[in-house]
């Protein structure tokens, strides 16, 4: 039997509104698991979008949705 995959192309991620989104990543205190995201200014809500594991993850972020300066939350 063969299993065949396939990369994902032209996968969008969730959108960034400057306006009423911030981008942020949630520290994990006991596990110390990192998780970029947007965070609505107005209620709250966290998208996530990826997963943090090296600084080289927080630069790909930072480039892809043209960000500066991320908040950290724990």
């Amino acid at each position: 039997m063969k299993f065949f995959f396939h990369k994902k192309t032209n996968v969008q991620g969730p959108q960034f509104d400057p306006e009423t989104q911030y981008a942020v990543i949630r520290s994990s205190i006991c596990t110390g698991e990192k998780v970029a995201g947007f965070k609505n200014k107005t209620d709250g809500h966290f998208t996530e979008v990826m997963l943090i594991r090296s600084p080289a993850d927080e630069r790909e972020f930072k480039d892809t949705y043209g960000v500066e300066s991320i908040k950290v939350e724990y």
